[in-house]
């Protein structure tokens, strides 16, 4: 068991013939009472320190594995969203692509659906046309024929008319 002041302080020491002068033993003695307080006094601050700078260690290095361990947690967090996001984008273009499919489709189909459409218009408005050509060369040559110079020859007799209508009454 280490001394203290005190032990120091009550040492008795016997007294011998021609023994050390009491006063500068006492002196000496009071001077090492002092050292060994003042040593005292410092180990209980640095002890004091180290349990101090323990406690805020063991602080900082719960932090520093709460820290590590939060961003792992954030590190697989952010590796799952970027999983579910490229799964995510992967399904987007997926039903863009099929959407652009049937889009494509569609517009295909409504395109040679028109342009049979159109080839049938043309067919109706070639046969329409040739019918309305027919139609007024026929009704030309019907003009250019005699019987029109045959009717303006033809007189009626007025009073033969009114003979025929006299005697009918």
């Amino acid at each position: 068991m280490p001394l203290t002041p005190l032990d120091i302080h009550n040492k008795e020491f016997s007294r011998g013939f021609r023994g050390y002068d009491e006063d500068e033993v006492n002196e000496f003695l009071d001077q090492i009472i002092k050292d060994f307080e003042i040593l005292i006094k410092e180990k209980k601050e640095l002890e004091e320190r180290l349990r101090n700078t323990n406690d805020r260690v063991t602080h900082f290095t719960s932090i520093e594995e709460t820290l590590q361990k939060s961003i792992l947690v954030a590190q697989e967090a952010a590796e799952e969203v970027r999983r579910n996001s490229q799964k995510e984008a992967k399904l987007i273009v997926r039903e863009a692509e099929k959407n652009a499919d049937r889009i494509v489709n569609e517009s295909l189909s409504k395109a040679r659906k028109i342009a049979m459409e159109i080839e049938e218009l043309k067919k109706q408005s070639k046969v329409f046309r040739n019918r309305f050509k027919m139609l007024i060369e026929a009704q030309l040559d019907l003009i250019q024929t005699d019987d029109w110079d045959h009717l303006m020859e033809y007189e009626v007799d007025v009073t033969e008319l009114e003979r025929i209508e006299k005697s009918g009454e």
